[in-house]
């Protein structure tokens, strides 16, 4: 995974991993879920050699999702926008703090946080402030 490229993006609206997947599934009702972003990412072919989308919830990202395509959106506005077709299965990744930016930014696979043991998502997230102070110690 150390050369596939990823995105990384700020989760806004949801607090922890568990609420985004349980306001996916009500969203999409089984669809495979959509994230529509205004920038078209350049580098697709990269993303979509087996790329995720790292999701930040309050200042630590904590879970990924695999992009699985790139599709066109055209808003109620008639603006063509990106979608990004997310595989439903949310994976939870060793916690790892992030600081705010806006929009969305590549991220190389050397860089992206590991994913966590399987059985290790289905733990309580931390709060955010403990996941934090464990990650910039190491230990989580």
């Amino acid at each position: 995974m150390e050369n596939t490229l990823n995105l990384i993006k700020l989760c806004v609206g949801c607090d922890s991993p568990a609420e985004l997947e349980a306001w996916q599934q009500q969203r999409w009702q089984g669809e495979a879920p959509v994230h529509v972003t205004r920038m078209w990412p350049k580098r697709e072919a990269e993303l979509l050699e087996g790329g995720s989308i790292y999701w930040v919830f309050k200042g630590a990202v904590l879970a990924r999702q695999r992009l699985t395509e790139l599709r066109e959106i055209r808003g109620e506005d008639g603006i063509l926008r990106c979608g990004l077709v997310l595989d439903p299965a949310l994976v939870h990744v060793t916690a790892t703090p992030r600081r705010p930016f806006q929009g969305w930014r590549y991220l190389a696979g050397a860089d992206a946080p590991a994913d966590l043991p399987l059985g290790r998502g289905a733990e309580p997230t931390l709060p955010a402030s403990i996941a934090n102070a464990l990650a910039e110690m190491g230990l989580r």
